[in-house]
């Protein structure tokens, strides 16, 4: 059976009621978000004209790009939704579906990003756009001014007049009809955006990746900065441990798992934007990470300098692999790896450390060596291996999960979990604190302080100013976005009174 025409007629209404409402919600919900931006959702773009889309993120071209997004999806969804100027509105609205469209296009990269609802080709946001095609092609109009009586058209005869003043007549009447609809467009906006302020945006479909983070507004100053060789790098470093997926879950054993799926290639990208903005302008990865660093300093044109780990390849006999590699990714600073140093002093094989140190400062290059045993540093600096900074694990061990001092044992933190919660699980890093404290004041280069939180056993506030008050000139920490800012204006705060530190600041 056939649908008959009042049928179709109230089903097309629909369709373009409920199509104007998703533009509008859209539209609002960004009004009154205070930090959102296109930015992310541009810079990501991985489909063809990719690069036209990240040219859109630069100032000052975003904030209009974000402006025209905002105020477009507000005008597009009124039309429609009551029925306003729709052919202008669906023209409008399917030129904004079809850039959206093509930031994230459901064939070749894009198939596999994290985008909601893509499968081959065909997506809501595609099939959504062919029904404003509908009404940009079919007979539906909307109600212009000149029908409604706002402008009149010139008369040129009678029976003209006649029929303009009977469209009219009509058009007026039902545009009454469709503005009866605005107290339902009320409520639908009110219960949206209590809904917004409760869960955030949860659509997709309109460039909503946005940033989710204390706002950058509420920092409380400039994180301060400090020297390594000729590099001037930022207190506070973002450690790269999270975006790489290594969890010092103690036993817990999914959270790697999780923390892989949570930081997508997107993801890390939004964080170290974020982090970038908060004034942290420097981040220490482990050497798998270098792809990915490399990948978002191509596409964001970012200046964060990388400091990569790296490591002896002592099967192949090649102990600068990792090292030539490094420079090859483009980074900033190469350090040795903390395993490694306690491996090779433990196995008597100290003179790799050496020599890894001399090969990295020969290709112009500042060198830094990490340990997480004090022993192994201790070992180095009595040999003569000095490197251009430390980066040693700093934190008490004032914890639940610390097992007790008489049960440490070095280098274990590079061995096997035992299940005896009195000895060690992965959840000690800096296993003699004390021995710690005195070889970094010591120390006469700079001294970065990393696993300061105990791999989240400890709050920042507190392991923060652990590690600063004895004797680290900088801390490592991994960080996901939403606890950027907040980390910072802890530092900020730290550091701004710090009554026992007795070292004097190196670099």
């Amino acid at each position: 059976m056939k649908p008959n025409t009042s049928t179709k007629k109230i089903i097309v209404t629909l369709l373009r009621i409920a199509i104007g409402w998703h533009f509008l919600y859209e539209g609002i919900s960004k009004l009154f978000m205070s930090d959102w931006s296109s930015e992310i959702f541009l810079i990501n773009s991985t489909g063809p004209l990719s690069s036209f889309y990240q040219a859109l993120a630069t100032q000052p071209i975003l904030n209009i790009v974000d402006f025209l997004n905002i105020y477009g999806l507000i005008l597009i969804g009124v039309g429609l939704f009551i029925g306003f100027l729709v052919r202008y509105a669906a023209i409008a609205g399917f030129a904004l579906l079809t850039l959206y469209y093509f930031a994230y296009p459901p064939f070749g990269a894009s198939i596999t990003g994290n985008v909601e609802g893509n499968v081959f080709i065909v997506n809501a946001i595609l099939i959504e756009a062919l029904l404003l095609l509908y009404f940009m092609l079919g007979k539906t109009k909307g109600y212009r001014l000149e029908n409604i009586g706002i402008f009149k058209r010139q008369k040129k005869d009678n029976k003209q007049d006649s029929s303009i003043e009977k469209d009219a007549v009509k058009s007026r009447r039902e545009l009454i009809k469709n503005l009866a609809a605005l107290p339902a467009l009320g409520i639908m906006a009110w219960a949206g955006l209590a809904r917004n302020r409760k869960y955030d945006v949860d659509v997709t479909s309109g460039a909503t990746i946005q940033f989710k983070h204390t706002s950058l507004k509420e920092l409380k100053g400039e994180l301060p900065k400090g020297k390594i060789g000729d590099h001037e790098i930022s207190r506070l470093v973002i450690g790269g441990n999270l975006i790489g997926g290594w969890a010092h879950s103690r036993d817990l054993i999914y959270v790697s798992s999780l923390f892989k799926a949570y930081n997508t290639d997107k993801k890390v990208f939004e964080t170290l934007m974020l982090a970038e903005k908060a004034g942290i302008n420097t981040i220490n990865i482990g050497f798998p990470s270098n792809p990915l660093l490399v990948k978002y300093k191509k596409n964001t044109g970012s200046k964060i300098k990388v400091i990569s780990q790296v490591a002896p390849n002592m099967k192949k006999g090649d102990i600068y692999e990792q090292i030539n590699m490094a420079i090859d990714y483009g980074v900033d600073i190469i350090q040795v790896i903390g395993n490694w140093c306690d491996w090779l002093v433990r196995d008597n094989k100290i003179e790799v450390v050496g020599k890894m140190l001399d090969y990295i400062r020969k290709q112009g290059y500042t060198a830094g060596l990490a340990s997480h045993t004090i022993d192994a540093l201790i070992a180095c600096t009595d040999n003569g291996i000095i490197p251009d900074y430390y980066m040693k694990t700093m934190h008490h061990d004032n914890y639940w999960s610390a097992h007790p001092i008489e049960n440490r044992v070095p280098y274990e933190v590079d061995g096997k979990n035992s299940p005896d919660h009195n000895k060690f699980h992965n959840n000690l890093f800096c296993l003699f604190p004390d021995r710690t404290i005195d070889f970094v004041n010591k120390a006469k280069i700079p001294v970065m302080g990393y696993k300061v939180l105990a791999a989240g056993a400890i709050e920042p506030k507190d392991g923060f100013r652990w590690a600063f008050e004895h004797g680290a000139d900088f801390i490592c920490v991994g960080m996901f976005d939403f606890q950027i800012v907040d980390n910072v204006n802890t530092t900020l705060s730290i550091l701004n009174k710090l009554p026992n530190r007795t070292r004097a600041w190196y670099g």
